[in-house]
């Protein structure tokens, strides 16, 4: 991956956190203030589609709807029960993101980019990030968040929640500012919204500060 972007310029911001600690509210302010944000989620999801073949041979036909698209939930079923399948899924994933996430950056070079992603020290960009925003939140509040989100059984939720458990001891990116959003809010509570609103904004701050990423 180096030989198509060894530095992105200007450098990397990373955004992530545990599932449904609520990145992508922050992610969404952060491009409202003018920032390229790419979710690497959501390219997951298109790889996904695009390498069906392989994940049939995988994982079975059971994992692919009627209508051809593969079946997010059931593969979710599938991989999260099995830490070994998991690791087999992101050999076939992962790489395929990376090399979008490539031409997405060559496609916004000058601009601040973002990249967004739940397992974002997967990705080959990881090591370049030079600020990194981790969203957190209680895990009654995310378990509560999933289960309205995806309506699954507690079980599969909280296989889904196991598979991160080794986030908070990953390898930070080396040279990077490390920064944390407390994110307790609920639909509804206009007052923990704004809380949330000047926690990113104070980090916005910090790094227009220090001259990082804005000229």
């Amino acid at each position: 991956m180096d030989n198509v972007l060894s530095v992105p310029n200007p450098p990397l911001i990373g955004l992530t956190g545990l599932c449904c600690a609520g990145k992508n509210y922050v992610a969404s302010f952060l491009e409202e203030a003018g920032l390229a944000v790419l979710d690497l989620d959501l390219v997951g999801h298109r790889v996904l589609d695009r390498e069906k073949e392989a994940i049939v041979r995988e994982f079975g036909a059971a994992v692919v709807r009627a209508d051809g698209s593969v079946d997010r939930k059931a593969l979710g079923a599938v991989v999260f029960a099995v830490p070994e399948k998991l690791r087999r899924l992101e050999a076939l994933v992962h790489p395929a993101v990376d090399r979008v996430t490539a031409d997405w950056l060559n496609e916004h070079k000058g601009r601040i980019c973002v990249l967004n992603a739940a397992l974002l020290h997967k990705s080959a960009f990881f090591r370049h990030l030079r600020c990194l925003i981790i969203v957190k939140a209680s895990f009654i509040t995310r378990l509560i968040r999933a289960k309205r989100r995806d309506n699954l059984p507690f079980s599969v939720l909280l296989k889904r929640f196991k598979s991160q458990e080794h986030f908070a001891a990953q390898d930070m990116p080396q040279n990077a500012d490390i920064h944390f959003i407390i994110n307790e809010r609920f639909f509804g509570l206009h007052f923990k919204a704004t809380q949330l609103n000047g926690q990113i904004q104070d980090i916005l701050s910090k790094i227009k500060d220090r001259n990082k990423f804005y000229g």
